[in-house]
């Protein structure tokens, strides 16, 4: 569990009790404990009240909060207050100001506004951090500290030069190894000197956010960049945990949030957090994705859901309600993938600048009698109910599916052969292919163990990184599945090509090698033409995006090209190696094609779904000590019937007995105990 103090699920959220008189505290925590919040996260921006000037400590007003919660049974998440910087930091040390992709130095305002490499930023936000953990670090109400606030953003300024120059000193050692990865003969850019490398930019090598002329140096400094956060998060990690070495410390992550590798990250966060906020359209299998991948970070330890909306958000461009029952949907949503916390932004909605409209538990009305609040005090009764009874438990997967932040970032900084090969859409499809068929699956990165895994997949794995392809191969080897796609293979982990023929590396694992890739048009599309009948997959179907024209090298065709000058072609290959099999599809499929091609693998390997449902109810396991929670989550608008099978068990939230049929009401949840 996150915290043995509060052995529940976490219910609460952000709190912001400095933008209010102490009549409204005493009005929140009469409202808290009917909503049956437990869990509140403070001091998340409050920098400057904290510290007015340079040499002042104040937190008097937030012992007085911590004392006044803890008084009502509300436990602590700490927040460090360092993810927007003061003013009068700004004006005595304009070091602490990012200059921004197109090379203006900013001014103070907005948020994630302090560049990662200023020496002044690190020095006072280290130094907060450590007077809050000394201050705090025997207070009984305190569970988690939070460190800033969703790091983000990037700096081009002096500062980071110096700093980019000296980490790529560390990663290559001369500039003779940087030239040469970088491939710097070409366009004449050899360096000769380290300072005469500078930021990749719109002032440099950018002729837009995501287009560069040389790939090899931003990819760099996206590595860079992301590392340069690290480095703030770890100097805030490192004094708290000189104060507090007990209290698990985390910051709040973004899902599938490009700029920083949250899979390197991971190894410095006690416990996994995210911020999940999905628009009304967003697909429900995506969401599950994202926490699927939260999930993973940590090799499937349980993670916490660090921020959601009560009811809308307010900056997308359309900002519509949850409906009824969709909050407490998507809450079980979290947890039924592995969270043991369901927070909200916001406690109380703000009354002024850019986050007023924001939902939040207690409205602007200010009382209980609306119905977010009812929904909000629904859930946290249940939660209450539900205690600890699958605290701990994990979601046990045979299927991993890979994701990289190199390689999403070296495919997308690539010129060619496509600006419509989306990284996150591509492993989207295989993931909802799973996710229909109710398949477990896990979120794994580049060393992740695979020996779990009976099958493992790895779309559009364009960069292989060093020693990757030969655990692939031991993996297979060994008896796994292994499944890559189109623009696979094609570069090392500096984005250099490896010669003799895509796949590079995985050549031999494949047994294929590509010699053209065609890209396709947005209204093109080519067909899959089976050659031989598996099981769920027969006659043709669609495909688009990108066409690899392959030869096989021992592989066994499984489809062709139905159209073109490829025209009978393979598409689809198997190919035998040691006890395993590794697939090729050279396109992106259609999702029916996809679904038929993961049912037919998961078959082969004996991967039984969790359940079958009908289409628009999501199922999933957390099991612990020998026992199953089966989730049960009806994202229909109406009534579902569900066969349970051979389960029999007691459905936790109505405490009743339950077998064989079982119906779900529209955006409904049933949580089924079995052994």
């Amino acid at each position: 569990m996150i915290n043995s103090k509060l052995p529940k699920v976490f219910y609460g959220g952000d709190y912001n009790p400095e933008q209010w008189d102490k009549d409204t505290w005493n009005e929140d925590t009469r409202m808290f404990k009917l909503a049956g919040i437990d869990t509140a996260t403070i001091n998340v921006f409050s920098w400057a009240l904290n510290q007015p000037d340079e040499n002042t400590y104040n937190f008097e007003w937030l012992d007085e909060i911590i004392d006044n919660l803890y008084r009502n049974g509300i436990f602590i998440c700490l927040a460090t207050s360092t993810g927007a910087h003061p003013a009068w930091m700004a004006t005595k040390y304009p070091d602490v100001l990012r200059v921004d992709f197109e090379g203006r130095k900013h001014k103070f305002g907005m948020r994630h506004n302090s560049c990662p490499n200023s020496p002044t930023y690190r020095k006072y936000a280290r130094r907060l951090a450590g007077k809050l953990a000394e201050r705090y670090k025997d207070h009984p109400a305190l569970v988690v500290w939070h460190v800033s606030n969703e790091f983000g953003g990037s700096c081009y300024c002096d500062n980071c030069a110096q700093a980019f120059r000296d980490w790529l000193i560390d990663r290559y050692k001369s500039l003779e190894n940087l030239n040469s990865a970088w491939t710097t003969s070409f366009w004449g850019h050899t360096f000769t000197d380290w300072s005469q490398i500078v930021p990749p930019n719109a002032l440099s090598e950018h002729f837009a956010p995501n287009r560069t002329n040389f790939q090899s140096i931003s990819l760099d400094y996206a590595r860079f960049n992301s590392d340069s956060l690290l480095a703030c998060y770890l100097d805030e990690y490192e004094e708290i945990k000189k104060y507090t070495p007990d209290i698990p410390v985390t910051t709040n992550l973004m899902g599938a949030y490009k700029p920083l590798d949250y899979f390197k990250w991971a190894n410095y966060l006690d416990v996994v957090s995210w911020d999940n906020y999905p628009a009304a359209d967003t697909p429900v299998s995506l969401t599950a994705m994202r926490h699927d991948l939260m999930r993973g970070l940590k090799d499937g330890l349980p993670f916490m859901l660090m921020e959601q909306t009560p009811s809308q958000q307010n900056w997308q461009a359309y900002n519509s309600l949850k409906r009824p029952g969709v909050m407490r949907l998507w809450s079980y949503q979290a947890i039924a993938r592995g969270a043991d916390s369901s927070l909200f932004f916001q406690l109380r909605r703000s009354v002024g600048a850019c986050e007023k409209y924001h939902g939040a538990v207690i409205e602007h009305a200010g009382h209980e009698n609306t119905r977010v609040f009812r929904e909000c005090a629904q859930l946290g009764r249940e939660l209450q109910q539900l205690g600890d009874k699958f605290l701990d438990a994990r979601v046990e997967s045979r299927v991993g599916i890979v994701f990289d932040w190199d390689n999403w970032w070296a495919i997308e900084y690539s010129s060619g052969p496509t600006i419509d090969l989306k990284y996150v859409d591509e492993v989207h499809k295989y993931y909802q292919a799973l996710y229909d068929l109710n398949i477990q699956t896990d979120l794994i990165g580049v060393d992740t163990d695979l020996s779990k895994y009976d099958i493992v997949i790895a779309p559009v794995l364009y960069m292989v990184k060093p020693g990757y392809a030969s655990r692939l191969e031991k993996f297979v080897e060994n008896g796994g599945t292994f499944l890559t796609t189109f623009f696979s293979g094609i570069v090392n982990e500096t984005d250099k090509v490896t010669l003799g023929g895509y796949p590079g590396e995985l050549r031999s694992l494949l047994g294929i090698w590509v010699e053209e890739i065609d890209a396709l048009f947005p209204d093109q599309q080519n067909r899959i033409v089976m050659k031989q009948a598996l099981d769920g997959l027969q006659g043709e179907y669609s495909c688009n995006l990108l066409c690899d024209l392959l030869n096989t090298e021992g592989a066994e065709v499984i489809a062709e090209y139905g159209t073109d000058f490829y025209q009978g072609r393979p598409v689809v290959t198997k190919n035998s190696f040691g006890q395993g099999h590794a697939w090729y599809v050279a396109s992106s499929p259609d999702q029916d094609f996809l679904k038929g091609l993961m049912g037919h693998l998961a078959a082969s390997r004996q991967i039984e779904p969790v359940l079958q449902t009908p289409n628009g109810v999501e199922v999933t396991r957390r099991t612990r000590d020998g026992r199953s929670f089966l989730f049960i989550l009806n994202h229909n608008g109406q009534p579902e019937t569900i066969n349970l099978g051979n389960i029999q068990g007691v459905e936790l939230i109505s405490n009743k007995q339950v077998s064989k049929l079982l119906e779900i009401p529209a955006k409904g949840v049933l949580i089924v105990a079995h052994d």
